[in-house]
């Protein structure tokens, strides 16, 4: 009986080396894909172990770098880096678009069946790739209610599911209305989901380092918006043998 196999992958992007972490489910025919993006500190083990349980449940799946192979725990440095690159869609486009040529070029990659997770700043970059109109079948976002450049949403081909914390003081209520208000007049197909209580990054578990002011770890809503990702993937990138 064969099982899920992980390797790494290096490719450039941004003027870096970025190593990202590609996890392949059992089997050797194509399987539908997802692309997995970091928060603003940078791809960690929570990040490749969330694309190893994609893999399991028979999804290609690519974790993918924003800092060249770097996970930035001081948060000052994180903001530094990650501030700009915000405010660069285009930059965060080149990011996208260089891990998701990965994923594409994967053998066991149903090309045609390709959805995007990211969590924060990877969120904002799985955005980003639905308003260049990447062809995407699903993306899903948690705590990274951007919005876009003037009419570039309507580029959007895919359902778009976004999860924010209540009390989420980076993505607050403004940030909530206008983020609706982009997505709904470029008839787009989305939908938010408000967990009650929770802050900024509220699916990442505690770390060890210092961290920016209202992050904080949700354990029931953390685990509620991993079922509604895999919810969002199951209705539209079912995997079948």
């Amino acid at each position: 009986m064969t099982t899920m196999t992980t390797r790494t992958v290096e490719y450039a992007a941004d003027g870096l080396t970025m190593i990202g972490h590609l996890a392949l489910p059992a089997g050797v025919g194509r399987r539908p894909a997802v692309l997995v993006g970091p928060e603003g500190m940078g791809l960690s083990d929570v990040e490749r172990r969330r694309a190893d349980a994609l893999a399991e449940l028979g999804y290609v799946a690519l974790a993918f770098d924003v800092h060249g192979g770097r996970y930035l725990g001081d948060p000052e440095e994180m903001l530094a880096r990650c501030m700009p690159l915000l405010a660069d869609p285009d930059r965060m486009r080149g990011i996208g678009h260089a891990a998701l040529g990965v994923l594409r070029a994967e053998s066991r990659t149903d090309p045609d069946r390709i959805g995007a997770l990211g969590y924060g700043t990877g969120g904002a970059i799985a955005l980003e790739l639905g308003r260049d109109g990447a062809n995407l079948r699903a993306i899903g976002t948690v705590n990274a209610l951007t919005t876009g450049r003037p009419g570039e949403t309507a580029r959007i081909r895919c359902p778009v599911w976004a999860g924010v914390g209540s009390e989420d003081p980076i993505m607050p209520p403004a940030q909530r209305d206008a983020f609706s208000a982009e997505m709904q007049a470029a008839g787009v197909d989305w939908r938010l989901v408000v967990y009650g209580g929770a802050l900024h990054a509220f699916h990442h578990p505690t770390v060890d380092h210092p961290t920016v002011p209202g992050v904080g770890y949700h354990p029931r809503h953390a685990q509620r918006a991993w079922h509604d990702v895999i919810g969002l993937l199951t209705e539209c990138l079912p995997v079948t043998e």
